[in-house]
């Protein structure tokens, strides 16, 4: 398949694009400004709505990752509107060009989050389950809503719903890991809100099985045991053989992070199943977190 990739350089974008050429597919990115590779591309701008005229010429199937990252800066009203925006302007952009299409891609895997669930305490949740409130969800449920125009045929449309993505090159594993290895690293809070995870291998792995299976509408891309934030911080504790006895101050995150930020993504609990790949047979690689922490950290048992 020659698939389009948005946001093909940031941390999974580059994954995906190894793996689509590894597993016979031809990438294709879908860039602002063209970079020096060897893999083609074609050229868009979300923000003034523009798309090179023949991006679509060709395109089997499009991933759409691009969108300003959650954690980048502090949540003032101006970020918060860039998060919106970038999500919705983006997605909708790629939406109408897929509609218009003479010949249309046949898959749109278009991002989103399990922000969409909100804050949950311990209830499971999958795919069925109802929408949450707060700012992720918010955004999440514009992001979801701005694929209306694509129409299930031609195109299938799957909303890959991601969770924690364990990667030691970027991500929130990675902004742990300089406290962590110095020994600072600890839980947050009571460390009973439930963490969501998936490694890598794994996000990249389903979005690849994705694109040849008949799967549509929402997708969770998490392992299928998530674990309490205390349990995470022993876990890599352990991998990282570094102690993690001092639990994390609230005051510090809300002078880093700010309150509202610190709150929806460091203490808002998300027990996500990945029912969807689950029933329909997806082969996890990671299904427990030391191992999926291990293989990101590239540390043997």
């Amino acid at each position: 398949m020659r698939v389009l990739v948005s946001g093909s350089t940031g941390l999974i974008g580059e994954a995906l694009v190894t793996a689509l050429a590894a597993a016979g597919h031809e990438p294709v990115r879908l860039v602002r400004r063209t970079r020096p590779d060897d893999l083609p591309a074609v050229r868009w701008d979300p923000r003034a709505g523009t798309m090179d005229d023949n991006a679509l010429v060709g395109i089997d199937a499009v991933v759409h990752l691009a969108g300003e990252g959650i954690a980048e800066r502090r949540w003032t009203d101006q970020q918060k509107a860039r998060i919106l925006d970038s999500r919705v302007a983006g997605t909708t952009l790629l939406a109408e060009r897929i509609a218009a299409a003479t010949t249309p891609p046949s898959v749109f895997l278009s991002g989103s989050a399990i922000g969409f669930y909100g804050d949950r305490a311990d209830e499971v949740l999958s795919e069925s389950s109802d929408t949450g409130n707060g700012f992720l969800a918010e955004v999440v449920r514009a992001w979801e809503d701005a694929t209306s125009p694509v129409t299930n045929p031609p195109t299938r449309v799957a909303h890959i719903r991601t969770g924690v993505v364990l990667s030691g090159d970027g991500g929130a594993l990675a902004a742990q890991l300089p406290f962590f290895k110095l020994g600072i690293g600890g839980r947050i809070g009571s460390g009973r809100q439930w963490w969501s995870w998936i490694s890598i291998d794994d996000m990249v792995g389903a979005l690849v099985w994705l694109l040849t299976n008949d799967v549509a509408g929402p997708v969770n891309l998490t392992a299928p045991n998530p674990v309490t934030n205390a349990e995470f911080t022993k876990v890599l504790g352990r991998v990282l053989n570094r102690p993690t006895l001092l639990p994390i101050p609230k005051p510090a995150l809300w002078a880093r992070l700010g309150r509202e930020l610190t709150a929806e993504l460091l203490y808002a609990s998300q027990r996500v199943e990945p029912t969807v790949l689950s029933d329909r047979g997806y082969e996890f690689r990671h299904l427990h977190l030391e191992d999926g922490l291990r293989a990101a950290l590239r540390r043997p048992l």
